[in-house]
C-alpha cells in the first residue's frame, strides 16, 4: 500500500518493519524524516519533480512510502476488556470520514473500531493520510456480519448505543459507564434497520440550527468524547 505525506511518514517510521521502500523528491529536506530513514536503513528511490507529477492528485509533500497492507485484529480481542469503549461503523463509505474517526479514536484512547467487510470503505492511503498516522495505533476489526457481532458483544457485557436522527434520547443522558459500543451509521442512510434494532439505546445530538444532521466524523467526535468523559 502506498501512503503519502510527512506526518504519516513520521508515524509509520516508528515501526520501520512495515516499510518496504520510500520514494523521495530529489530536493526533499525534512531532516527528522531523513534521519529516521538513515537510522533504519530503508531503501530509498529519489525521483525528480516530473516523475513525482503522476502523484500530484495526492498531497504527498515530496514523500511516498510503500508499506505492508494494514493488519486487522480479531474483534474477540475486545470482548473481555473491562470498561472497554469501542466504535462500530455501519457501512461508512467516505475514507476521509473513516480517517478522521480513527484519529479521534486514537486521541480519545478508544479500545478499537469494528467495520463490516462488505459495502464499506477499506483502509487505504486516503484513510492513512486523513488519520495523520493515527492508524498505526488503532486496532480495527473487519467482520462479516455486524448484527451477529453486536449480539456477541452484548452477551459479553457491552451496551450498544446507536446514533440516529430518530433517537429518543439526548446523547448526554446516556450512562456510559461499563462496556460501551458506539454505533455510527452510513453518511447518507444512517444505521441499517437490523443494526438499529440491535441497539440498547438510540440517541441523537440536538440540532439548533436549520440543518438536521452532522457530518459522520463530527458526530462521532462529539459522541466519543461524551462516552469517555466519566473515565477521564
Amino acid at each position: 500500500m502506498l501512503v503519502y505525506g510527512r506526518n504519516v511518514a513520521k508515524e509509520v517510521l516508528q515501526n520501520p518493519k512495515k516499510v518496504k521502500k520510500i520514494f523521495l523528491m530529489k530536493d526533499f529536506k525534512e531532516k527528522d524524516i531523513i534521519s529516521l530513514i538513515e537510522k533504519n536503513k530503508i531503501k530509498v528511490e529519489y525521483l525528480d519533480k516530473k516523475e513525482f507529477s503522476k502523484f500530484d492528485k495526492f498531497s504527498h509533500q515530496g514523500i511516498i512510502l510503500d508499506i505492508a497492507d494494514f493488519i486487522y485484529t480479531d474483534y474477540e480481542n475486545f470482548l473481555s476488556v473491562d470498561n472497554a469503549k469501542i466504535v462500530i461503523l455501519d457501512h461508512l463509505e467516505d475514507p476521509h470520514n473513516l480517517g478522521a474517526i480513527i484519529r479521534t479514536c486514537e486521541a480519545a484512547g478508544i479500545l478499537g473500531i469494528i467495520i463490516p467487510k462488505d459495502r464499506s470503505v477499506d483502509i487505504n492511503s486516503t484513510v492513512m493520510k486523513t488519520s495523520a498516522g493515527a492508524l498505526e495505533n488503532v486496532k480495527i476489526a473487519k467482520v462479516t456480519n455486524l448484527v451477529s457481532v453486536i449480539n456477541d458483544l452484548k452477551e459479553n457485557g457491552y451496551w450498544i448505543v446507536g446514533t440516529s436522527l430518530d433517537g429518543n434520547l439526548d446523547y448526554r443522558d446516556i450512562d456510559y459507564t461499563g462496556k460501551i459500543a458506539l454505533v455510527i451509521g452510513n453518511e447518507g442512510n444512517g444505521m441499517s434497520k437490523a443494526v438499529e434494532n440491535s441497539c440498547d439505546y438510540l440517541t441523537k445530538i440536538p440540532m439548533y440550527g436549520k440543518i438536521n444532521s452532522l457530518n459522520a466524523s463530527v458526530a462521532a467526535g462529539i459522541m466519543i468524547y461524551e462516552m469517555i468523559s466519566l473515565d477521564k
